[in-house]
């Protein structure tokens, strides 16, 4: 029985006495040490509870379980049989029940993905954590291209396609809409797909979905190609204020922003005499010298550089 000092000034109603009091922490019980009298029987814990939810590691505790997660293909809300062959009281059980719980831990994860639609995404969120690692895009974007994906799935948009092609999607729409600089052609470099397939199904989900998918940033097309360029900070400031008068002067609408944002940055590498050449830039931008060029003299024309 545990144990624990609780109060030494109370009054024992049963003795008449101030007299130390002790609590029983499994049962809940207040005793009274001279008398052995139970003073209360309904004792409420206000104590955290801190449980070890992780069975690979008892020491390590915490208030609660991992949070829930769309980009769990059972949402974090699976119960899990533990790996330790032990009852409630921590005694080892014997052979005849270790065997049965063998058998209901094989179970147990059969029956997690019974149909197709849990293995589904069980093999798209896989995909999702790979693509995550290699754009390295946060948490907050990750559950909305889980999101997206379970929308895409529900419409039944992955029948006759690939799962990688629809994750890819997800992928490229989430990061339009959250505001991060990836283009098609990384996402599909990056999950071994032709940009076609990607672009077609995109088509497709954009219909099918009636998504309105905001315009790419110009700007933050520039300072991600400005990095990669290692462009210093003068001459990448020039060409955001080049970028400005253009989408100021409309040149914007329905231009590549990457051939814009290269070209405004070749104009101010060559204001500021910075070796960089239009097919370094062309390279880092992901379009060709060609398109390049043809923003250049466009640039040159409308915009009077000071």
């Amino acid at each position: 029985m545990s144990q624990k000092l609780f109060n030494s000034s109370l009054l024992c109603p049963l003795c008449n006495k101030h007299t130390h009091i002790i609590t029983d922490q499994e049962s809940g019980e207040l005793i009274c040490v001279n008398c052995g009298g139970v003073l209360s029987d309904k004792v409420q814990d206000t104590r955290a509870e801190w449980n070890a939810y992780d069975p690979a590691d008892k020491n390590l505790k915490s208030r609660t379980g991992s949070p829930t997660s769309l980009a769990k293909f059972d949402r974090g809300l699976s119960t899990v049989i533990g790996k330790v062959n032990r009852d409630a009281s921590g005694q080892q059980i014997d052979a005849t029940m270790r065997n049965k719980v063998d058998r209901w831990r094989t179970w147990d994860i059969r029956s997690q993905t019974r149909d197709s639609t849990k293995r589904n995404l069980q093999s798209a969120f896989m995909q999702l954590y790979m693509i995550k690692g290699a754009l390295g895009l946060p948490e907050s974007v990750v559950e909305k291209i889980a999101y997206l994906y379970r929308k895409i799935q529900d419409k039944g948009l992955v029948k006759g396609r690939t799962i990688k092609g629809a994750v890819a999607v997800a992928c490229y729409i989430a990061c339009r809409e959250m505001g991060i600089p990836r283009t098609l052609k990384e996402i599909a470099s990056i999950s071994n797909l032709k940009e076609r397939e990607i672009a077609r199904v995109y088509r497709k989900v954009m219909f099918d979905l009636d998504l309105k998918i905001p315009q790419d940033d110009p700007m933050k097309k520039l300072v991600k190609i400005a990095n990669k360029c290692k462009i210093t900070e003068k001459a990448k400031r020039y060409a955001i204020k080049i970028m400005a008068e253009i989408i100021r002067k409309g040149m914007s609408a329905g231009k590549n922003p990457m051939g814009l944002a290269g070209a405004a940055l070749y104009v101010s590498c060559k204001n500021y005499d910075e070796d960089v050449t239009q097919r370094e830039i062309a390279e880092a931008a992901g379009v060709t010298e060609v398109t390049i060029r043809h923003d250049l003299d466009r640039i040159e024309k409308m915009i009077e550089i000071e």
